[in-house]
């Protein structure tokens, strides 16, 4: 096995600024750091992480815990983007998926636990308040795309589906419209109420009245065993004498039903009725023809800016403020069209 010494050895330096180039400390000159590293690679040298564990008693590991987001599309992009913030400064990322079991998350805190991980990126699939199966386990933590129910002191970090909502409703009245359809994503979960509140608050700003929206339930039920009724919702407010001429539609995946219905009903869109969605799931964004204008979950971002904070706590510093949302954009194609 390929020791420091030799390595040392190799470069014509000292262990000690061997060890300076392997854990990025300054005072080497860039020639130096150079040649070590070169030496590193021409013997195949690899660090011995177990004791530099237990000389400087940091891992320099996060750990991941997830419920079903690694298998979520889109979601996904938490953990990407997490993982480059790793690359970027040096850390070392362990994932773990609990399939929504408790049982299986509290065996997760306590494996992290032994294995002495510097902090934990606990990451939902969806937007909720939820509380860590962490039991007595204490290791640094920052939760994404979710809140805490209790634990006030725990930060987090979210999208702003409130934001995001204002600006697509807005969006639709500077274009003209008064009369706005919305359909519901299901009450279960957190962003959706955020979303309405978002939409209803907005358009009474603008002096709509509560006559001029058409308001139905999408969705309802179990996540991932819901009820679906948007069709025969979309249908229906499209039949109306004096329908809306825009619906916004809880998230992109319901608005593939609301062209459906639309072009059942042989309406076009954007001609006839302006149509706009939430999320960014491009798969159906744009495949949706029109492309679909929507609201894109920052994603990606929650799991760099997660990960940055995660590694201030760890450092030390307080979290402030200690719930953090992030803006969700508005992303313009050509499914509106201004009356």
């Amino acid at each position: 096995m390929v020791s420091i010494i030799s390595v040392a050895k190799a470069a014509g330096v000292s262990n000690k600024t061997v060890s300076r180039v392997i854990n990025g400390e300054p005072y080497v000159t860039e020639e130096t750091r150079e040649r070590v590293e070169k030496a590193i690679r021409d013997l195949g040298y690899i660090p011995n992480m177990a004791a530099r564990l237990i000389r400087s008693s940091r891992s320099n590991t996060f750990g991941i815990i997830t419920d079903y987001v690694s298998t979520t599309p889109y979601s996904v992009d938490i953990v990407r983007g997490i993982q480059d913030w790793a690359n970027a400064n040096g850390k070392t990322i362990l994932m773990a998926n609990t399939g929504g079991s408790s049982k299986r998350e509290a065996e997760i805190w306590k494996m992290f636990q032994s294995h002495r991980i510097d902090g934990v990126l606990y990451v939902t699939m969806y937007r909720r308040t939820v509380d860590p199966e962490a039991g007595d386990v204490r290791i640094p933590t920052v939760m994404i795309n979710c809140r805490p129910q209790t634990n006030e002191l725990l930060p987090s970090i979210e999208p702003d589906d409130y934001q995001g909502a204002q600006d697509l409703t807005r969006y639709l009245l500077d274009r003209g419209h008064r009369k706005i359809g919305y359909i519901r994503l299901n009450p279960i979960l957190l962003g959706a109420q955020l979303r309405l509140d978002a939409f209803r608050k907005t358009a009474a700003e603008f002096g709509l009245a509560e006559s001029d929206l058409s308001i139905r339930l999408g969705m309802e039920g179990p996540v991932g065993a819901e009820k679906n009724y948007v069709f025969a919702a979309a249908t229906e407010m499209l039949q109306q004498k004096d329908r809306p001429t825009a619906i916004m539609s809880g998230n992109d995946e319901m608005t593939i039903q609301v062209y459906i219905a639309t072009m059942a009903l042989g309406l076009r869109i954007p001609e006839d009725v302006s149509i706009v969605g939430f999320d960014d799931f491009r798969t159906v964004s744009l495949a949706l023809k029109p492309e679909l204008t929507t609201a894109a979950l920052p994603y990606y971002a929650l799991g760099l800016e997660g990960a940055d904070l995660l590694n201030s706590v760890v450092a030390g510093n307080k979290a402030r403020p200690s719930r953090r949302v992030m803006p969700c954009k508005l992303v313009e194609r050509t499914s509106v069209q201004s009356v």
